[in-house]
């Protein structure tokens, strides 16, 4: 099919993630305070949304603590700018198993709560979006499984809409795109519905154009969608996303650098993107013009 270039884009900004990065570059925040200011610099560079985690301020480890949500929260909605806030709903869905020989018991790094649990900071803070990973998946670790069950995410989906929260759907597989389509066919999801289309990441969908059209081709024609991949990648996924219709994201969460030897910072890798978007020839939305393009309501916490 032919292609049509988005004119009107918007930037998400994935500000620190779960994994390990945090090891590998100073810039990845880990206290509520430095996610928050971080993500308030990507919302000056330009990101309409910022995309945030929690870890603990101490180790860097990802948390589900209500507090780190509520503090990021706070901090960000008491800004001098404005931005849309998108909190992930993907942690508590962790499986490590045992060797092959032995896979139970479950081992060290195993999360598993319930669908309320899973969204317990969601109901507290109240963001405009939060994310909800459309599958299960297996992860480049070798006995780390992140679990999303069809009968848990249909449990998280009505929970989200029953918020007024919008969910995301994180895509990443052609699967996941099949199984959000049924959650909006049985009226789980209203439509239309918000995809990030995650490419590149092991062992999900490959980031080669060929898998990427295949899954921009599986988004119904009236949703609304993002796409990145991670690491050399991100910027030409920048490019590419635009080009196939759609939204960018990109962020620490996803890539460490502004290119080689440099180590990037959040703003720099928004700032860069919209660089790329306006060389284009379009033009980057702001967080209002997100929220009325999404139908998004802005609301502080109960």
């Amino acid at each position: 099919m032919p292609l049509t270039m988005n004119q009107n884009v918007f930037i998400t900004c994935a500000v620190t993630g779960s994994g390990s990065s945090q090891d590998r570059s100073p810039h990845v925040p880990r206290s509520p305070k430095q996610i928050a200011e971080s993500a308030i610099e990507a919302a000056r560079a330009g990101a309409a949304i910022v995309h945030c985690h929690v870890r603990d301020p101490e180790t860097g480890v990802p948390s589900r603590d209500l507090k780190l949500y509520r503090e990021v929260t706070d901090r960000v909605r008491d800004a001098d700018i404005d931005v849309v806030l998108n909190l992930t709903a993907g942690m508590g869905g962790d499986m490590v198993f045992g060797a092959p020989s032995a896979p139970l018991p479950l081992g060290k790094g195993t999360d598993m709560i319930s669908a309320e649990e899973r969204v317990a900071h969601i109901a507290e803070c109240l963001p405009e979006i939060c994310t909800l990973d459309c599958g299960t998946m297996n992860f480049a670790e070798a006995d780390y499984v992140m679990t999303n069950t069809p009968g848990m995410l249909e449990a998280m989906g009505t929970m989200m809409e029953g918020f007024g929260v919008k969910p995301e759907i994180e895509a990443f597989d052609t699967g996941h795109l099949w199984l959000a389509k049924n959650l909006v066919e049985k009226g789980i999801l209203k439509s239309p519905a918000l995809v990030q289309l995650c490419m590149g990441i092991p062992w999900g969908a490959p980031d080669d154009l060929n898998t990427f059209m295949a899954m921009v081709n599986n988004v119904p024609s009236d949703w609304n969608w993002s796409a990145f991949s991670i690491g050399r990648n991100e910027m030409p996924y920048v490019a590419a996303a635009v080009l196939a219709g759609g939204n960018v994201r990109v962020g620490l969460e996803d890539n460490l650098w502004l290119a080689k030897g440099q180590l990037a910072t959040n703003a720099q890798l928004v700032s860069r993107a919209v660089t790329i978007i306006e060389a284009m020839g379009a033009t980057v939305m702001g967080p209002q013009e997100v929220r009325e393009k999404l139908n998004l309501t802005k609301r502080a916490p109960q």
